[in-house]
């Protein structure tokens, strides 16, 4: 059976190529997908700006549309195990990472209802004669286009503050991770949300995305995922002079100073990387140490990737699953293989692991990499896998010049004792974000993003409402 999508305020089959999706820890079919032709693109979005512009939508107060939200997300909390099992069908998390993630997300909705009734507008200093009042206007219809590593967090970080802000939204979910956005759908249909508001345009990137970014109805486009997307979907918008909201790439340095608690720096750089089999933006991919305990931070790392618990997605025991796809897994291969040909040292791991549990899974061990320089390609390029580059460092100019030495700025991890030398370093480090003796700790009420090319804007906090509204002035005269 073929799975309908939401479009045009209804369930169509579509009349585009059928998109099949593949279950990474067996390689089994998980579903048929329709997908829409170009026409029911242009339908589907001339539809959702009707919503969008409808006076039971844009005219609502703050309050009243905060009430959608806090429904969606107690029918996510009640539908959770089915969002948490249609992400782990489709790329391989461990079942106990995607039942967090679906706690995020209905987290994420409450959060944004309850800015959504309680920020306020402004009322700047008078220069002269006149009251004035900046209010903020939603765009109309967003464009929301998401990645496959995490899409029960990342679309919830989209659709709910576009949401909050007023606006439709048109998701265009990875060809990898369907089921998440369509159970999405479905539960924000359950939760009474208006015909037309999330739209759902399943099918792959090349397919969709020109069709979709080209229609005059999508007025703001964010999207998360790869660099050279990124650019291509920057150079639409810049085209077009529409916003574009970009979380990109990242090749983030985790760093252990030589006065660090090691055995919990070691700890915070195991889950740093391996945590989701390294395909997270935000993943240490690099390392740097004191040049002095190279030898005695590998040991402790090789040591602790041994023992992490490979297996299927839904084992009790296993602490990660599968590589997103086969195609992803013999990616990361090739890039094992480069840094072995450029002189690096594989400390552990390195290849697929072996077992009949692993023969039809996209399945590769944890990898630790020594004996490189920064301008290796592994150390300059996003593998997105497991796999962890080890480079020393002799002192803080160095350390810091060489972690800066990368097209990207996401994120920095640094375990030290001394906060000043903490706080130092983290103001001298081009990322969005830096954790200090700790990694990965996220926050929907903080912004984030990146530097350089990880990215342009900030998503979450309030920050991340006001993304997807443009400010308006009006003044009254007082004399």
């Amino acid at each position: 059976m073929v799975l309908n999508f939401p479009a045009s305020g209804r369930w169509i089959s579509g009349s585009g190529q059928v998109l099949k999706t593949v279950n990474p820890a067996t390689g089994d079919i998980n579903a048929e997908i329709g997908t829409p032709s170009p026409e029911e693109i242009a339908d589907a979005c001339i539809f959702a700006h009707q919503s969008a512009a409808s006076d039971s939508w844009r005219k609502l107060k703050p309050h009243e549309r905060a009430t959608y939200l806090y429904r969606i997300s107690a029918a996510i909390t009640e539908d959770a195990e089915d969002l948490a099992q249609a992400q782990m069908l489709e790329n391989g998390k461990a079942l106990k990472e995607c039942r967090q993630q679906a706690a995020s997300a209905a987290a994420t909705f409450r959060y944004y209802a309850a800015a959504c009734e309680t920020l306020e507008s402004i009322v700047p200093p008078n220069r002269g004669n006149y009251l004035t009042v900046t209010t903020y206007e939603p765009y109309g219809v967003v464009a929301a286009i998401t990645p496959w590593n995490s899409p029960l967090t990342m679309e919830a970080q989209k659709v709910a503050p576009a949401l909050a802000a007023g606006n439709a939204v048109v998701l265009k979910p990875s060809e990898v991770t369907t089921l998440p956005s369509l159970t999405l759908a479905r539960i924000c249909e359950k939760a009474g949300l208006p015909a037309g508001l999330l739209t759902v345009l399943p099918g792959y990137g090349r397919d969709i995305g020109p069709t979709l970014l080209a229609r005059p109805e999508i007025r703001m486009v964010s999207f998360t995922g790869g660099t050279e997307t990124g650019r291509a979907i920057a150079g639409v918008a810049a085209k077009r002079l529409i916003p574009a909201a970009l979380e990109l790439g990242g090749k983030s340095p985790h760093i252990i100073l030589d006065d660090a608690d090691i055995p919990a720096a070691c700890d915070g750089v195991i889950d740093g990387i391996f945590e989701g089999m390294g395909q997270s933006c935000v993943a240490g991919s690099r390392l740097f140490v004191p040049r002095a305990k190279h030898d005695q931070i590998v040991a402790i790392l090789v040591e602790k990737a041994e023992a992490i618990r490979l297996g299927q997605p839904t084992g009790p025991d296993t602490d990660i699953g599968p590589l997103s796809s086969h195609h992803h897994r013999d990616k990361v291969e090739e890039y094992v293989e480069a840094a072995r040909k450029e002189g690096g040292i594989v400390a552990t791991g390195g290849s697929r692991p072996v077992g009949a549990q692993f023969d039809s899974g996209a399945f590769y061990r944890p990898t630790i990499i020594t004996g490189l320089t920064n301008s290796a390609r592994v150390c300059q390029e996003e593998i997105f896998g497991p796999v962890l580059c080890v480079l020393p460092f002799d002192d803080e100019d160095d350390l810091v010049a060489t972690a800066n030495d990368t097209a990207f700025g996401l994120a920095c991890g640094i375990w030290t004792s001394d906060y000043r030398r903490a706080w130092r370093i983290a103001r001298s480090i081009d990322a969005g974000t830096v954790w200090i003796n700790t990694y990965k700790q996220l926050s929907i009420a903080a912004p984030f993003g990146g530097f350089k090319e990880s990215g342009i804007g900030r998503e979450k906090g309030l920050q991340g409402m006001r993304l997807y509204q443009q400010a308006k002035s009006i003044y009254f005269a007082t004399a």
